[in-house]
């Protein structure tokens, strides 16, 4: 008993004091996508396109555009591109309330920064009944398990996740919204437009890895359905977190910005 004791002081106090200090993220971790805004009308190659497996980068006349929302992060791209316009930064704050705010067409800017970000885009709606509290259902329709375990992870103490003010509810009946990971499967298909329709109105749809937001990999096979919003009324998404799979900080950067906490905006 007292080597546990001794052990527990030893370790000190582990929770971040999240978001207004940034966490440490490892040096493989590649982030919010940077793109120099340059024309790519004069590369003959070609190659960043090439190397991209789910077809998220796109070359205009502006210079290439990403689409979070179907990018591996797999850094492909970034190597293949022969004037080295492409380039993922450390920053882990992707979420945003549209689809169309995940696509990337300029450089990353202040990065830096800790304190309150809200997510990129325009709110479709006003959350802030949601700001002192806030109950998910997750459902993990047809995931591989990667964003279900980033997502699980929220509940230890270095994340903490409790002292937000959000839980996981073990019903739909008494959630808030959900939190969805994978393609949507076939056969979650029902399952979850069931679990969408048991929570009550007002409710959130926070959708979690790009499998959730466009189908991911598995995007048009007959298998899938092509993400969340292929099955849920339009509009229902309210919170896009991308990655494949999102790191937690992203995770939990997405959910907060769902339900920002008016005492955080006060102490920032």
């Amino acid at each position: 008993m007292l080597n546990i004791i001794r052990e527990r002081l030893h370790q000190g106090y582990r929770t971040l004091n999240y978001p207004f200090v940034l966490p440490t993220v490892s040096l493989r971790f590649a982030g919010l996508p940077s793109l120099t805004p340059t024309s790519c009308t004069d590369c003959r190659s070609r190659a960043c396109l090439a190397a991209c497996p789910t077809g998220a980068l796109r070359a205009t006349a502006d210079g290439p555009e990403l689409d979070m929302g179907r990018c591996l992060f797999c850094r492909a791209c970034e190597q293949a591109c022969p004037e080295q316009k492409i380039a993922f930064t450390s920053e882990h704050r992707l979420a945003a309330f549209t689809r169309e705010a995940l696509i990337v067409r300029g450089p990353a800017g202040d990065i830096n920064r800790p304190g309150v970000r809200p997510a990129r885009g325009t709110q479709k709606r006003d959350l802030s009944m949601f700001s002192r509290s806030l109950k998910l259902r997750e459902v993990s329709a047809g995931g591989c398990m990667a964003c279900e375990a980033d997502v699980n992870v929220l509940g230890t103490l270095v994340y903490d996740l409790g002292r937000f003010g959000i839980e996981y509810a073990a019903s739909p009946r008494h959630a808030d919204g959900i939190l969805v990971t994978g393609p949507v499967t076939e056969n979650m298909k029902k399952a979850l437009l069931d679990t969408w329709e048991a929570v009550p109105e007002p409710k959130i749809v926070i959708a979690v890895g790009i499998c959730a937001i466009s189908g991911g990999t598995f995007r048009g096979s007959r298998e899938c359905c092509g993400g969340v919003e292929s099955v849920l009324p339009a509009g229902s998404v309210d919170v896009y977190v991308p990655g494949c799979p999102p790191n937690p900080w992203t995770i939990l950067d997405g959910i907060l910005s769902a339900a920002w906490k008016k005492r955080m905006l006060r102490q920032n």
